[in-house]
């Protein structure tokens, strides 16, 4: 072929080749976006949900029958454990235990008695056992009385907040009728699972920190208490529980718990975009400046976080990092940088 017909090709693909050996036409710096690395703090964490639960939670019931004659509380009020929040009618449980107190009176007089006519044999050994049976069943019952008189009064199991009252005064109430709850709220307690792949990286004491919907700029500092000493094979997880202060009454049982752990702090990590991490084949490379050239240097990457990947070797702090513009360079480019936009950590 003439050479005046090769010539006009070559010149039509020359462009394409240039560009495809990263350089530009008459040797013109490209533009890159870069940043300067500097050291971060890393937390390296375990995320999980859960629940926040009471530590502490009752539901009292009525356990004799009778009309509500008093209540000595308010809804949603603290109490005190053994304070009374009900009080039942009691006119013939009351009756029943001065009855069988007069009973039981009776029959200690005639067992003493009969205690002292037993030393001196003046009563048999038969007559000395019933009055001492008497005297025993007697007191069974005057205990029973009495125990079913003291739950016409229905007092706190332990120091907390009364719920909302299912019952009103005159109201009549049945065995095993809802009356109230009663909620401890300081501490609760958080439950989640994590993955079982994370086990042996718990224990015991661990701090965690809690977010809720509620409070959506807070945070709440527990401690792990226990973790489950059985893994559930449906999900493949393990159960954790956690201590969570509430000093200032602000969370509630039941508010759903976004939980965080933090297993180790790096405190000098070189965190980058991860758009500028380069790999070829199975390695992995960046580009740095040096002296307005492009250098292009393989790395080790470590933890990730969403949109950033930390750099355990083959970078320091202080290098100019490219992160944009890559594809337009090669290992010994010249080049003109830009402050990186559109990146925020």
């Amino acid at each position: 072929m003439h050479l005046s017909r090769i010539f006009p090709v070559l010149l039509l693909f020359l462009p394409g080749i240039l560009l495809a050996q990263g350089g530009t036409p008459g040797g013109r710096s490209t533009t890159v976006e870069t940043l300067i690395l500097e050291p971060t703090v890393l937390r390296s964490t375990i995320k999980a949900v859960g629940t926040v639960l009471a530590d502490a939670s009752a539901l009292l019931r009525a356990e004799v029958p009778g009309q509500i004659i008093k209540l000595h509380f308010a809804d949603g009020q603290p109490v005190v454990k053994g304070e009374p929040l009900f009080s039942i009618e009691a006119t013939v449980l009351e009756a029943e235990a001065n009855e069988a107190k007069a009973n039981a009176n009776l029959s200690e007089a005639a067992y003493t008695r009969a205690k002292e006519l037993i030393n001196d044999k003046l009563i048999s050994a038969t007559d000395f056992d019933n009055a001492r049976a008497n005297y025993n069943v007697s007191m069974a019952r005057l205990l029973s009385s009495q125990a079913r008189l003291s739950k016409t009064v229905i007092r706190a199991p332990f120091d907390g907040f009364a719920g909302l009252r299912k019952i009103n005064i005159g109201d009549y109430a049945t065995i095993g009728q809802e009356l109230v709850s009663v909620v401890s709220l300081d501490p609760l307690r958080v439950e989640f699972s994590v993955p079982e792949t994370r086990l042996a990286q718990l224990q015991a004491g661990q701090i965690i920190s809690v977010s809720v919907g509620a409070y959506p700029d807070e945070v709440f500092a527990g401690v792990i208490t226990a973790i489950a000493p059985q893994i559930d094979v449906t999900g493949h997880s393990v159960a954790i529980r956690a201590r969570l202060p509430n000093p200032d009454l602000k969370l509630r049982p039941g508010l759903f718990a976004q939980v965080s752990i933090t297993l180790a702090v790096k405190t000098a990590a070189l965190m980058v975009p991860e758009q500028a991490i380069w790999p070829i084949g199975q390695t992995k490379t960046v580009f740095v400046i040096e002296n307005g050239k492009a250098l292009q240097k393989t790395v080790t990457t470590g933890q990730r976080e969403p949109g950033w990947v930390e750099i355990t070797s083959g970078l320091v702090a202080g290098e100019e990092l490219v992160t944009a513009g890559q594809m337009k360079i090669f290992d010994g480019a010249a080049v003109k940088t830009i402050p990186a936009t559109g990146i925020d950590k």
